[in-house]
């Protein structure tokens, strides 16, 4: 049983692929219900074969009674619970309803856990028989917070491959810039904002596309920059974007300006679609790209440093096209879906002979 978030972060989508892995294992996924946890979204991963189900998410003791209650129903020898704060509400109803064996993915750094919550995670961890970062990143965050060292292990994120089209040769790539990200206090789309209209002063006018949904305020905050920045036109807020494989396909960069990452995922599926990678300077994202070599390193929050390197990846177009095709064969050999599922395999092999 998978126990995630159902506002379709990148957590649920790692998620849904461990569900649909296929192995001889039979998967719930259980989604605790968010403003976006549509009907729709629901139907569609039912018609991809996931078994999956929904509980209430408005208040914390009514979700793990109705996880509790799966669990009861469902009797899995695995609970596998994802993300802050999913994965404390998920381990209390798996220890309630006496599942054999608990396990906690951690998928972001700098979690704002509060002495409260941090003290519940080291007390559900002595019953957890293995916490799971999903970079090296995350891990060592982990351990910093008081996590064991000896309970912790890593498991990068992989991706569907075949899902994101190699897409068109670079010489018919539009020049522009994707950002796939959704609007929080976590990602920088202003420092993007901001490196565009300093770009413009250099006569160099991109078009960039922000696709993601994520909270209004952000949103409206970013439009209200381009706006004032006279990039209204030149900005494109996409919100949810089922073509992104499309997109992707189509454009020479994808860029992810942020102030941290678990593991930046937006880029990985970028770099497999064949585009260039321009992400900042900070963990989850050094573990995707290395700098000069597989894409471009920015320093984060500098609008001028990021103005440079949009430059320098807009005139140096050979180069651009050589970085997109080493990310391409990186991100196919290090962030496979197929390798994840193998992993997180072997690890639930691992511990449930150990619990026998």
């Amino acid at each position: 049983m998978h126990f995630v978030t159902g506002g379709f972060s990148g957590a649920t989508q790692v998620a849904v692929d461990l569900c649909m892995a296929d192995t001889d294992t039979t998967s719930l996924l259980v989604l605790r219900r968010k403003k976006n946890t549509s009907h729709h979204r629901l139907a569609a991963l039912q018609a991809q074969g996931v078994n999956v189900a929904v509980v209430p998410g408005w208040l914390n003791a009514l979700t793990i009674f109705r996880l509790w209650q799966l669990c009861r129903q469902w009797k899995p020898d695995i609970l596998v619970a994802h993300g802050f704060s999913e994965h404390l509400w998920g381990r209390y109803a798996g220890l309630l309803a006496g599942v054999p064996t608990l396990v906690h993915v951690e998928h972001n750094v700098r979690e704002r856990y509060g002495h409260w919550r941090l003290w519940q995670s080291h007390w559900l961890a002595r019953h957890t028989a293995r916490i799971v970062g999903v970079s090296q990143a995350v891990c060592a965050d982990l351990v910093r917070t008081g996590h064991s060292p000896s309970r912790c292990t890593v498991i990068h994120n992989g991706i569907h491959t075949e899902r994101w089209l190699h897409g068109l040769p670079w010489a018919e790539r539009e020049s522009a810039l994707v950002m796939p990200a959704r609007f929080a206090r976590q990602k920088d789309h202003a420092t993007l904002i901001q490196a565009l209209a300093l770009l413009a002063q250099r006569g160099h006018t991109p078009k960039l596309y922000l696709a993601g949904t994520g909270k209004e305020r952000w949103r409206k905050a970013a439009e209200q920059l381009a706006d004032t920045l006279g990039l209204g036109s030149q900005v494109v807020f996409l919100g949810h974007c089922p073509e992104l494989p499309a997109l992707l396909a189509r454009v020479k960069w994808c860029v992810l300006s942020t102030h941290y990452e678990g593991l930046g995922l937006s880029l990985i599926e970028g770099m497999v679609s064949g585009c260039c990678a321009i992400g900042s300077d900070v963990e989850g994202v050094q573990e995707v790209i290395t700098h000069g070599q597989t894409g471009w390193l920015v320093p984060p929050g500098d609008p001028h440093a990021w103005a440079q390197a949009l430059e320098t990846a807009i005139t140096d177009d050979a180069r651009s096209a050589q970085l997109a095709q080493r990310g391409m064969h990186h991100a196919h050999a290090q962030f496979d879906r197929q390798r994840m599922c193998r992993d997180y395999l072997q690890l639930f092999k691992a511990i449930s002979t150990r619990s026998q």
